[in-house]
């Protein structure tokens, strides 16, 4: 009896799902069903159930089943995940990161792993007592802990004391020098431990409704697979689980050197093929604003894709990502978007679960619980509640998962220019029209510059990613401007092809690759090729 496994990749907008026979690798089904953000089990569940239905195959026959997600880099990209807070031990330059505190504690060792100077308990247990009800878990890193990880054990017995939330000590994960990069590995496992738990939990409920028994690994960063319980312990080690998987998708189609990217809904990831194969960053990878050491596949994450939210500004200014909403040609039967859509506060609808609120509320929760939806506008005058405070209000409860977004995107625009019709067109084209007004100009020719803004995105990452890859620096900041200034033009060309994946990527790479003077090619089954690539990493593990 043929053996097969299943490969299934979670993104931000669609979960993918394909069957693989063991032996040949040959793709016996496909399916790309919505991901069900407030019960992800459902996605899966639905994605899984098609799979199972069009091939015909006994449970039995299932060997495995790899996991592939862009959940957790998405909550990265989005500033989503717990709210941490890192606790950094010992005298060093302070420094930033995306996170709820940064909190800097006397203590840590010498080069040599002596104790520089004794952990300050006082100042510990009085910063965990200050933050317990602020944060959701925690980041420990000691100044050369690699030599002797003493007073992160000790923070971490003192943090289970006096608040029983996550803790994720630097030592267990990284032996590289450099406190902020360790720092960042420390704080991206704690962030990310509940979003892989819940997601796992999703994975395993599915399973069990659809009589589904065999083994689950989740593909890390570096190509690998781990098991469930080791994914939620090293959660971060998961961040780069998409692009792993979009490199050795690509992998399968090249034996020269190739860009590999993927073009999502919330994020676009680019890994770089060398001589036929994936190759891994020396020093860890880098999401969003995170420099990790989280060994993984050379790539870099951007918050663009088909579902990134573009907004207007009364000054006629368009906004486009990183955040993620829902397209207004995919939100289904919500509030008509004539009657809210608009530029600033009423460029978003917030919608509610309203299974999802707790019996303490306040009167943000409320106000959505009696009305259904929102927009933030309409929340300030409502409430009274305005500005940062509101932002962080309804970011916590999208979190929590109570609410989500919805508005314009690249979507969208794609629906108005009629090159895809997979939703509700007319509500796209009144949402360009209202946001084409805003700047004095029709829907078609607000579209076209919501995608030209996507593809110049896009290719930005790319010139950036190239740049950082060969001299170790960033021009994020220069080449955001670059087509804006009033003397200097400038333009890059690539030496190598571009290999699209995704299901927006060949609605926005051809213009790409046309602007940087290369190539581009749509593998088969690109559009699920994440997937494909979980499960030929599967291949390799077989027992």
């Amino acid at each position: 009896m043929s053996k097969y496994i299943i490969g299934i990749d979670t993104g931000g907008t669609f979960t993918d799902a394909v069957l693989l026979e063991s032996t040949t690798g040959k793709i016996i089904a496909s399916a790309k069903k919505p991901t069900t953000h407030m019960q992800l089990a459902k996605g899966t569940g639905d994605a899984l159930s098609s799979l199972l239905g069009e091939s015909g195959i006994n449970r039995d026959q299932i060997e495995s089943l790899i996991v592939s997600s862009t959940l957790a880099t998405n909550s990265v990209v989005e500033n989503k995940g717990a709210r941490v807070a890192l606790l950094v031990i010992g005298y060093v330059r302070h420094f930033k990161l995306p996170v709820k505190a940064v909190v800097y504690i006397k203590g840590g060792h010498t080069i040599t792993g002596q104790e520089e100077e004794p952990l300050d308990i006082e100042s510990l247990v009085e910063m965990v007592s200050g933050l317990k009800n602020e944060v959701d878990a925690y980041g420990v890193c000691s100044a050369m802990s690699i030599k002797n990880p003493a007073h992160e054990l000790v923070t971490e017995k003192a943090i289970s004391m006096l608040d029983p939330k996550p803790v994720f000590c630097s030592h267990r994960t990284s032996n590289i020098a450099g406190m902020k990069e360790r720092a960042a590995t420390a704080g991206l496992h704690a962030k990310l431990m509940p979003v892989m738990q819940e997601y796992l939990h999703g994975i395993e409920q599915a399973m069990t409704e659809l009589e589904l028994d065999c083994p689950v690994y989740i593909v890390s960063g570096n190509g690998s697979t781990i098991n469930s319980a080791q994914a939620i312990e090293f959660a971060g080690s998961t961040v780069a689980s998409g692009p792993a998987c979009t490199a050795h998708f690509g992998a399968l189609h090249t034996i020269e050197d190739a860009l590999i990217i993927d073009v999502g809904g919330t994020t676009t990831d680019i890994a770089m093929i060398k001589n036929g194969e994936p190759i891994l960053a020396k020093e860890g990878c880098q999401i969003g604003n995170w420099r990790t050491h989280v060994e993984a596949v050379d790539m870099v994450t951007g918050g663009i894709g088909g579902d990134s939210f573009a907004s207007v500004s009364r000054k006629g200014e368009i906004t486009l990502g990183p955040g993620r909403v829902v397209p207004l040609s995919m939100a289904g039967d919500i509030v008509p978007v004539e009657k809210w859509l608009g530029t600033d506060e009423q460029a978003k609808r917030i919608l509610c679960y309203q299974e999802k609120f707790s019996e303490k509320r306040d009167e943000v929760e409320d106000y959505l619980r009696k009305t259904g939806s929102a927009t933030p506008h309409e929340i300030r005058e409502a409430t009274g509640i305005a500005g940062i405070t509101l932002e962080k209000k309804l970011e916590r409860m999208s979190h929590l998962q109570q609410i989500y977004e919805c508005g314009f995107t690249p979507t969208d625009a794609l629906h108005v220019l009629g090159i895809i019709a997979i939703g509700n067109t007319e509500a796209a084209r009144k949402g360009a029209e209202i946001l084409g007004k805003e700047m004095h100009i029709g829907p078609e020719e607000f579209s076209r510059l919501i995608i030209k803004q996507t593809e110049e995105k896009i290719e930005t990452l790319i010139i950036d990613y190239v740049v950082q890859h060969y001299w170790g620096n960033s021009l994020t900041g220069f080449l955001d401007q670059r087509n804006a200034h009033s003397v200097l033009g400038v333009s890059f060309s690539l030496k190598i092809p571009l290999i699209g994946i995704g299901a927006a990527a060949r609605h926005l790479l051809p213009a790409v690759a046309e602007r940087l003077q290369t190539t581009v090619s749509f593998p088969k089954n690109c559009e699920v090729g994440n997937a494909i690539g979980a499960a030929m990493i599967g291949r390799t593990i077989r027992t």
